[in-house]
């Protein structure tokens, strides 16, 4: 079973037709779209701001999705790949994006289209 945790009161939800992992963490304001995968080892953590992720995202195996407190939410658009062992926190990645794999992107980063990495 998921690992998913309420936090001051909110709980993560997800759209139609999602994967998430047995051990995959989701906790807080997390809202993802539909068609998501979140894989083994995945966490993505709204505790401190939100996290907003469109349709067809595909968070890979041990990706740490966070937000800044007080200053930046994480915001995905649709269509994004999010690779293995990458860190993304507090910052924006727009559609059709594929992030690679141990790649970071770190506040206040705006990644408008393409490929990254």
């Amino acid at each position: 079973m998921s690992f998913l945790f309420e936090i001051k009161g909110i709980n993560p939800s997800w759209g139609n037709n999602c994967f998430i992992a047995p051990n995959a963490t989701l906790c807080g304001d997390v809202i993802m779209g539909d068609d998501c995968s979140i894989w083994f080892n995945a966490v993505i953590r709204g505790d401190v701001n939100s996290i907003l992720m469109g349709d067809k995202v595909n968070v890979q195996d041990g990706a740490v999705i966070h937000c800044t407190y007080l200053k930046s939410k994480t915001i995905i658009g649709n269509n994004v790949s999010i690779g293995h062992n990458a860190i993304v926190h507090g910052c924006v990645i727009q559609d059709n994006v594929l992030y690679f794999t141990r790649d970071k992107l770190v506040n206040f980063f705006h990644q408008r289209i393409g490929i990254l990495g």
